[in-house]
């Protein structure tokens, strides 16, 4: 019988609980059977990884643990493989990557623009088309949105594992709005699988890693705060803080190194905040006023030198880090965001976790935070428009 599934989480704080999860299924008697290429997130957990990719299977297990995630769907890396058959890419990938090295950045740009543009120019597959189609009409009718401004990000497969994070390797598209639009980010997610970054990367972990992509596409969160945080220290390995980063705005500045973002570590055992820097934060990113993409602005001079996080939103990050550790049973590295329009702690939503692979350092100068030590680890995003 031809249907489409509808997961509907609702997420709420009840007084003394842990948020809770409620699952509602809408089906369609009408709509088309389609391949099982989509899938919404709640349906995913840590076991498809190896099908839907390292970053949507980890969102799925922070959705089944009751961790709270912007809704959205998945595109399998199937999808990404009948995509290459049907354009008959193939042949065009493998004889640009011939000459690659990685240390050789002309071969690797070279083989960059040219699987590159192969990508983008190819039409997708009609069943793909189909079906980020439909995921994206269910999505809009758990937003309420006729055409919601959603993140189409890269889900490479191995990435977020315990072994390869594939940091800023591949890109994400941020404020991403109407269906035609959603599907050509899908294309460029694809195609930054193939950034001069991302084929050295690859080539430096050897064969054994597959060329291949996964895509989540998520409702935009309108953040106000955004940042990262990690469940332990980064630098000491001292596993009894939590050392939160954080910018106005979306996290792309944070990220990609323009500005210096606030540091805090926070103990696990007291809460108290053993460490409060205050950084000026010149610039932030929000949404385009013309519904497509975002844009970089200046911070009002009031507030560049606020601190962009106060106690309360800091006991809220530590709790949810205590929990996705809990979870997971090992130290994690993770992208939330604060959204303008709501309160505590409906507003605090989580983009992204994945397991902390770097190991302590010498004790770095007074200034620098742990992000930057992490970022100078994996490297810094380049041309993306977001931390993937």
């Amino acid at each position: 019988m031809a249907r489409i599934v509808v997961s509907v989480l609702i997420q709420r704080l009840l007084p003394g609980r842990e948020h809770c999860c409620i699952q509602a299924t809408v089906r369609k008697e009408d709509a088309p059977i389609t391949a099982d290429h989509t899938r919404d997130l709640t349906e995913l957990r840590g076991a498809d990884a190896d099908v839907f990719g390292g970053k949507s299977a980890n969102l799925g297990e922070l959705l089944g643990a009751g961790i709270p995630v912007p809704p959205g769907f998945a595109l399998s890396a199937d999808a990404y493989r009948v995509f290459l058959q049907e354009a008959g890419l193939d042949g065009t990938i493998t004889a640009a990557l011939e000459r690659a090295r990685p240390d050789d950045v002309a071969a690797l740009t070279a083989a960059s623009t040219t699987v590159g543009e192969a990508i983008r120019l190819a039409p997708l597959p009609t069943p793909v088309t189909s079906e980020v189609a439909e995921s994206y009409e269910a999505l809009a009718s758990v937003t309420g949105e006729a055409e919601p401004s959603v993140a189409v990000r890269s889900s490479a497969l191995g990435e977020d594992s315990a072994d390869a994070s594939y940091a800023g390797q591949q890109e994400s598209f941020l404020w991403v709005r109407g269906v035609e639009h959603v599907q050509d980010a899908v294309r460029r997610c694809w195609a930054s699988l193939f950034t001069p970054q991302a084929i050295s990367y690859r080539l430096a972990l050897g064969s054994e890693h597959e060329a291949a992509m996964g895509v989540v596409v998520q409702a935009m969160v309108d953040s106000e705060v955004s940042g990262v945080l990690f469940t332990c220290n980064p630098v000491s390995g001292d596993p009894s803080m939590v050392a939160v980063n954080a910018g106005w705005g979306l996290g792309i500045g944070v990220v990609g190194g323009e500005l210096t973002p606030d540091d805090f570590l926070v103990s696990k055992i007291t809460g108290e905040v053993v460490r409060r820097t205050v950084s000026t934060k010149h610039v932030e990113y929000v949404p385009d006023a013309a519904g497509q993409g975002t844009v970089r602005r200046a911070v009002p001079s009031e507030r560049r030198d606020e601190p962009c996080l106060g106690d309360e939103e800091l006991s809220a990050l530590v709790e949810v880090a205590l929990r996705i550790e809990r979870h997971y049973g090992r130290h994690q590295d993770v992208e939330w965001a604060i959204a303008r329009s709501h309160a505590l702690p409906e507003s605090l939503l989580v983009l992204q976790a994945r397991p902390v692979t770097t190991r302590p350092s010498p004790p770095p100068a007074q200034s620098a935070s742990a992000l930057s030590l992490v970022l100078g680890t994996f490297g810094v995003p380049g041309e993306s428009e977001a931390r993937s």
